[in-house]
């Protein structure tokens, strides 16, 4: 690996690289996107061999570093994984260009004539942990919104995303576009995200991804505007009118399917009603899967749970483990997800529609769920293609980031020599 010995100096030329592309792929067409998008895609598949073998290197750096399971999973790549981020590329290079897509569009009485259209922000600039394929997410999502993006991979995916981004960049070129529209921080040094963090001359925003430590360090020293992107605390309440099926299958797929996910469920509320019936199979079934409980004392009764801690309330466990409770009702339900959530993603498992109702409606997370697998929290799933994060702030930006999430507006105003009086 390169030695970058002067680390502010080297962010500064990125910086002014990428706000020079910036200027260009704000008016860069609709078509010249997509096609650097769909080459990237197929040098993404043909080069899979390559990123493979870089990820191979990342694993060993991962285990030398003794990352939990579910961290080692975050990062792993394989041909089905590769062929999902190939997918993601495809499915952001077919969406529609919303750079310039008309918001809002109204005559005056004074016969101006005013627009309001997406405009792209700039750069962004992404600092993220672990998974290697927000390399190509985030790459994607940006170029298609028209911002030059700057990436500053985890230290653990660090060759892993080094090669996607080669091929990123092979379909900028194809393209016509600068290469200098996707780049990737060339070195591990932690002083690079710190150069980052005060580019306010060459970044427009930054976009956090990854887990709380990381997050609050943007949040504290940024300079730079910042997507809030804070820690998955995934409640899933089980109501007293709850379909037993339902709830087993769909805490299970939750918690299990892939742990180290920010929409991996981490906190199970169960009404008094069904604990000793639906609530008692669903903790009895996570524990056969492996999954460590930590429970109230309402659950003491089942053997094999842990006792819960008021540090296992609010944590995001990121692997084999939930914490569980009784709650009384749906207001108390609630009330704890207000005090110990984290505005992520948060779901009802209920056949009454009216509690639903209440739920999605008096709860304020940015992802609110009725009958569904917090799994699905992913903008992927919700269309998009593929998502930068999940953004918990109010500001701007809310639950997945898109390609249109990362847009501004203009205001065009058209007249005929109209002179105000």
């Amino acid at each position: 690996m390169k030695d970058f010995a002067d680390i502010p100096s080297l962010m500064a030329d990125i910086g002014a690289r990428a706000k020079a592309a910036a200027a260009t792929l704000a008016f860069a067409s609709a078509e010249r996107k997509q096609t650097a998008l769909i080459s990237a895609a197929d040098n993404v598949w043909s080069s899979r061999a390559a990123i493979i073998a870089a990820n191979a290197k990342d694993m060993e750096y991962g285990r030398d570093k003794g990352l939990s399971d579910a961290m080692m999973d975050r990062l792993r790549l394989d041909e089905d994984r590769i062929q999902g981020i190939v997918d993601g590329l495809r499915a952001v290079a077919e969406q529609a260009d919303p750079v310039g897509e008309v918001l809002a569009d109204w005559t005056q009485p004074t016969e101006l004539h005013i627009q309001r259209v997406r405009t792209p922000l700039g750069v962004v600039g992404v600092i993220y942990e672990s998974r290697p394929n927000v390399t190509a997410d985030a790459g994607a999502l940006c170029l298609k919104a028209g911002n030059a993006v700057i990436l500053r991979g985890g230290s653990e995916s660090f060759h892993s995303s080094g090669a996607i981004h080669a091929a990123l960049q092979q379909g900028l070129r194809d393209a016509g576009l600068p290469e200098d529209a996707i780049q990737l921080v060339p070195t591990r040094d932690r002083a690079a995200v710190s150069e980052m963090l005060t580019m306010t001359g060459t970044i427009d925003v930054i976009v956090p991804r990854g887990g709380k430590g990381l997050v609050g360090l943007v949040q504290r020293e940024a300079r730079v505007p910042v997507f809030a992107h804070l820690e998955g605390i995934v409640h899933i309440y089980i109501d007293k009118t709850v379909d037993a099926e339902k709830a087993l299958n769909v805490v299970l797929n939750a918690k299990t399917r892939r742990t180290g996910i920010c929409g991996a469920a981490e906190c199970l509320l169960i009404h008094k009603d069904v604990a000793d019936t639906v609530g008692k199979a669903v903790v009895s079934a996570l524990m056969d899967k492996g999954v460590h409980v930590h429970a109230d004392v309402g659950l003491q009764s089942i053997d094999g749970v842990l006792r819960a801690t008021e540090d296992d309330w609010g944590k995001e466990y990121l692997d084999m483990e939930i914490a569980a409770r009784i709650v009384p009702h749906l207001d108390a339900a609630m009330a704890h997800i207000r005090t110990y959530g984290s505005n992520h993603t948060d779901c009802i498992l209920t056949e009454d529609d009216a509690a639903a109702t209440r739920f999605l409606t008096e709860l304020d997370s940015a992802i609110l769920m009725h009958n569904v697998s917090t799994q699905f929290a992913d903008g992927g799933e919700f269309g998009m293609g593929a998502e930068i994060g999940i953004a918990t702030g109010k500001m701007h930006a809310r639950g997945p980031v898109g390609a249109a999430q990362l847009t501004s507006f203009k205001y065009l105003v058209r007249g005929n020599g109209t002179i105000r009086a």
